[in-house]
């Protein structure tokens, strides 16, 4: 049996229970088979056309693990389609990698470049990219930074720089990712109109564009898959000017996305639920992790009309149900505060529930322990500290 005969015929098995075979089959190179059966059930759910298309080599898991997924490169080509206009002419992605973001956000370029220092991924990015029929392309195995110098004028540029430092250690900071965007920004504007930054979450955004200039900041994207954040996409142009910076945050899934955006220099203020109108709402909304991120709560609350539980607490309450709030909505069966006669009360029938805790002084396994209830079924309950410093626990279910 040949590698690829191998790879074909167990690439639906336990790569774990297969490790154990290669003294069966000593004509199969079972390092490399092992790691393209895990990187093709990887990319079952992860890069579904990757997945179907024949021939496709997967790099090493660490890259597999570090790339976007097929839902965010699509995003980030829809978004800088809508931006660049309807007849972009070049494109380079300075930090390549396997190659995922490229084979979606270059189609539409007249020409594009793909850069990436390591050779062994260079060579299976290009080769993956033929067969997902990208033919306006060059691949180059070399430094991103160098390659920029070279260049005269190219109309966008694509960046996603490495976010750990040289022990393994995730960073927070823009400037100690590599390449150093801060450090480039000047020969990046004078290079390129549009630049796009693809970051970590965990970063803090707000300094992000202090740190790169307000003045070339158009647009700040923060996605999330899934209802988990993912990625901090930050749209720069070369031309410094005073227009607000539109915010969008997405969450998205297979079925779809949610987005909610607005303008930095926004200055609605956050409606406060009073005690009264909590134990009235009918229904309670979680922001999704997008929405988090943001911190745009005054925004949400000026948007739909829902009022906050509490400053701090992060979640809303209405009377009425807003089908478009973006994040989760509960329909709300009780409220209940943490007395014991009233906890049996509200509690009557529930054997387990889904715990959340926000501004709460009891951490999950605590809460959970003490209102006995196991983890999981349809009940969710929210312990928050409502407007009048009061310790409350939602008890809802799913709208």
């Amino acid at each position: 049996m040949t590698t690829s005969e191998f790879i074909e015929t167990h690439k639906g098995d336990d790569v774990r229970k297969l490790a154990f075979l290669s003294g069966r089959y000593p004509e199969v190179d079972m390092a490399f088979a092992l790691n393209q059966i895990a990187g093709y059930q990887t990319a079952q759910s992860k890069l579904p056309t990757w997945a179907a298309t024949e021939g496709i080599i997967f790099p090493p898991h660490i890259n597999m693990e570090q790339c976007s997924s097929e839902l965010t490169a699509r995003y980030k080509a829809d978004v800088l389609a809508r931006y660049v206009g309807a007849s972009p002419s070049s494109y380079m992605d300075m930090t390549g990698g396997f190659g995922v973001d490229f084979s979606f956000m270059a189609r539409g370029f007249k020409e594009a470049v793909y850069v990436e220092r390591n050779a062994e991924l260079c060579q299976i990015a290009k080769h993956n990219l033929e067969l997902l029929q990208l033919d306006n392309f060059t691949a180059i195995n070399g430094n991103g930074e160098e390659e920029l110098r070279k260049i005269e004028h190219i109309d966008t540029i694509f960046l996603d720089p490495a976010r750990r430092d040289s022990n393994g250690g995730k960073v927070v900071a823009l400037s100690d990712c590599a390449p150093d965007v801060i450090a480039l920004k000047e020969e990046l504007f004078h290079k390129a109109d549009t630049i796009m930054l693809k970051l970590s979450p965990m970063l803090d955004w707000h300094k992000a564009i202090s740190d790169i200039g307000e003045e070339h900041t158009r647009e700040v994207h923060i996605v999330s898959v899934g209802n988990e954040c993912k990625e901090l996409l930050l749209i720069l142009n070369s031309m410094a000017t005073n227009e607000p910076i539109r915010i969008v945050c997405a969450d998205l899934s297979a079925t779809g996305e949610q987005t909610f955006s607005y303008f930095i220099d926004d200055d609605s203020t956050s409606a406060i639920a009073g005690e009264e109108e909590s134990e009235m709402a009918s229904f309670l909304y979680e922001p999704n992790t997008a929405t988090m991120k943001a911190g745009c709560f005054n925004q949400l609350s000026a948007r739909y009309g829902a009022k906050q539980v509490a400053m701090n607490s992060h979640l809303f309450v209405a009377k009425e149900e807003i089908k478009d709030f973006p994040g989760r909505r509960f329909r709300v069966v009780a409220l209940s505060s943490l007395n014991k006669r009233e906890l049996k009360l509200s509690l009557s029938g529930i054997e387990k529930a889904n715990i959340t805790v926000r501004n709460f002084p009891m951490k999950v396994d605590v809460l959970r322990k003490k209102l006995k209830l196991k983890d999981g079924g349809s009940v969710f309950i929210f312990a928050t500290t409502l407007s009048d410093n009061s310790h409350r626990l939602f008890i809802c279910e799913k709208a």
